[in-house]
């Protein structure tokens, strides 16, 4: 793996391999070595949570993190994504993490870097690290993947997070359905609809959205979503005994979720973000071990997760 583009590219083992080492980073604090090593956060989009646990990841592994504003960058003066990327790679950084607003942005560089890329966020089409993330919160859940019933709700259409996470449920042997309100479909995505009311009745897990506004070109309307589409209390108390709710952040709260079900027993949506952090840790690492960049001591090799329990 040389880079870290898509979900799609990794095995079933590789999926659990990235899943154990995070649960390994979780419990125990490691620095891979003395040398300095650059890694450059080039995020063109706004971002909080993604940014700040790539930030946090990186330190954690003893790192030298290069910060990038695209607002006061070159960008403004019409540098492209590749002329900022190699200008990376040519004062050194060792590795970059790159989100942008195109879905395919990655197609500019392919074959043009010699250092390793990770994809941060690609438009509407892919988010492979929260992905990841998300696999890891309902693995520590559940133990098992096979036969879960997983519920995407919300805005479907504009989603990153429901096209990886769609894919990656699917292959690992879960149910995948989606529930949206009109308009917010996704027809590429071959996932039976539910109405909200029989989400939450018939799934163990519920994956809330956030409308994306900022990629509609119309308006959405957003009054009355809440009772008509989002997560209510009347409809969470209808959960399954063991469901859990989950959400990529940021939270529209009282639009897509009643904000008292935020923190509630079931939300694992802080969990989330604190996966994150390790599962980040884990990429970074195989991909510095994949170009030779490092070579990890501490990890012990053990045998991965077991895919079908």
């Amino acid at each position: 793996m040389k880079n870290f583009i898509s979900v799609d590219q990794l095995t079933e083992a590789d999926i659990f391999q990235v899943l154990e080492r995070a649960e390994y980073y979780a419990k125990k604090a490691i620095k891979l070595r003395q040398n300095r090593i650059f890694v450059a956060n080039l995020f063109f989009e706004p971002s909080t949570r993604t940014k700040m646990s790539f930030t946090v990841a990186e330190k954690n592994l003893g790192l030298e993190v290069l910060d990038f504003h695209s607002e006061s960058s070159s960008v403004l003066k019409g540098e492209t994504l590749y002329d900022t990327a190699k200008t990376f790679e040519s004062i050194g950084a060792n590795m970059l993490v790159i989100r942008h607003r195109s879905d395919e942005w990655f197609k500019e560089l392919k074959n043009k870097l010699q250092v390793p890329v990770i994809n941060a966020g690609a438009g509407k089409a892919e988010h492979p690290t929260q992905c990841m993330l998300d696999l890891l919160t309902i693995y520590q859940e559940f133990s098992s993947f096979k036969g879960l019933n997983v519920v995407i709700v919300g805005d479907i259409k504009h989603s990153r997070v429901a096209k990886s996470n769609v894919n990656a449920l699917r292959r690992l042997g879960a149910n995948v359905f989606l529930s949206t309100a009109p308009g917010f479909e996704d027809e590429t995505l071959d996932c039976p609809y539910l109405t909200i009311d029989q989400a939450v009745e018939n799934c163990d897990v519920v994956m809330l959205l956030r409308i994306q506004h900022e990629r509609h070109t119309n308006v959405a309307v957003t009054s009355n979503y809440l009772e008509s589409y989002g997560l209510t209390k009347k409809r969470e108390s209808k959960m399954r005994k063991n469901a859990i709710i989950m959400h990529p952040a940021p939270i529209n709260r009282g639009i897509e979720i009643d904000t008292e079900l935020v923190e509630c027993s079931r939300s694992r949506i802080f969990k989330q973000m604190t996966n994150g952090v390790y599962v980040r840790m884990a990429i970074i690492q195989f991909l510095l071990e994949e170009w030779g960049i490092t070579h990890e001591n501490n990890f012990e090799k053990r045998k991965t997760f077991v895919a079908v329990k």
